[in-house]
């Protein structure tokens, strides 16, 4: 085995992308049969600066974590299925300062072969995985009888199934670290709401399984805690793909009810209790950050009384007046 320099700083640089500074430390990193010498800060930067892998970056929420966790001084693997939406992820972190601290890397949460890739490639290269945001999501609008199972299945695929793979994938790796998984719910995960019975019944369902599991990783030293925003401004057309016209011409009996809700939805979201996409995030990262954190963490004093009108709810009459309240 040589170290770089004598014949070996072509092999090095090929690698790196820059030349070894003279004198440096070898590190531990084997390229084949050549062991480069870079210099001990770097290699104890790359191996003690926590890492943090963060799911549905290209826009919203996601996007705002991933900048805002970098600013924090998280290394930042910001995934999302299709990397070619990254040029606004690649401009915020820029502009924040932060471009060396994020990498976009592919991921696919309904793709198992992807989820386990992603993870191994994050920790062979950083050394460590210290958390994982479960940010990636799907919306969908209707109810059951206008639409197949398949639409079920797919909201299921993105926004439960998806969030179990990973979150298994991670679990190995962040007990070593002592880390913690983050799961962006959504007031939705608490409240079912008409129009959106297969979201709901997926945030549901997530909700669920962090519930049932928080205890058993804690007794590993991993944290799992659930963060529910409300409303994010701009967020409700754009996610779901919102063809309006469309689903009320499909809507057939439910017509009436379906433009109540549409109206009240988008109030909601063109409201003073819409947040931005910023104010979301930045619970996500305190939950990144403090010692001890708690289980479920509404983003908003909204989302708080909203979540509270059904956690004091027993029989659930309450939840049904408001929500019937929606479609008149």
């Amino acid at each position: 085995m040589v170290t770089c320099g004598e014949g070996a700083q072509g092999e090095c640089v090929a690698r790196h992308g820059s030349s070894v500074p003279a004198g440096g430390e070898r590190c531990v990193r084997t390229h084949r049969n050549v062991m480069c010498a870079c210099t001990r800060t770097q290699m104890e930067r790359l191996m003690t600066t926590k890492t943090v892998l963060i799911t549905g970056t290209s826009s919203g929420i996601g996007l705002a974590a991933a900048v805002a966790a970098a600013r924090a001084g998280w290394h930042t693997v910001a995934t999302m299925r299709d990397t070619t939406r990254a040029d606004a992820l690649h401009k915020a972190a820029a502009e924040a300062g932060v471009a060396d601290l994020v990498q976009v890397k592919r991921l696919d949460v309904t793709d198992a072969d992807s989820v386990a890739a992603c993870v191994a490639e994050v920790v062979a290269e950083h050394g460590r995985l210290d958390a994982v945001v479960n940010n990636a999501g799907a919306g969908f609008v209707g109810t059951i009888e206008q639409h197949g199972m398949e639409q079920v299945r797919s909201v299921m695929e993105v926004n439960f199934f998806g969030v179990v793979e990973l979150t298994r994938a991670a679990l190995p790796h962040l007990r070593a670290s002592g880390g913690r998984v983050i799961t962006v719910t959504s007031v939705g995960g608490v409240i079912g709401q008409p129009f959106n019975e297969s979201y709901c019944a997926a945030k549901f369902a997530v909700e669920g399984f962090m519930e049932a599991l928080a205890p058993v990783a804690a007794t590993t030293g991993v944290q799992v805690a659930l963060v529910e925003p409300g409303a994010v401004a701009s967020e409700f057309v754009n996610n779901v793909g919102l063809d309006v016209p469309a689903l009320l011409t499909q809507a057939g009996p439910y017509a009436p009810a379906l433009q109540a809700y549409v109206n009240h939805a988008m109030q909601s979201f063109g409201s003073d209790t819409a947040q931005t996409p910023e104010q979301a995030a930045a619970p996500v990262v305190e939950a990144l950050t403090a010692e001890k954190v708690p289980f479920r963490i509404q983003t908003s004093d909204w989302a708080r009384s909203f979540v509270g009108t059904k956690l004091a709810d027993l029989d659930g009459s309450a939840v049904q007046s408001m929500t019937a309240d929606w479609l008149r």
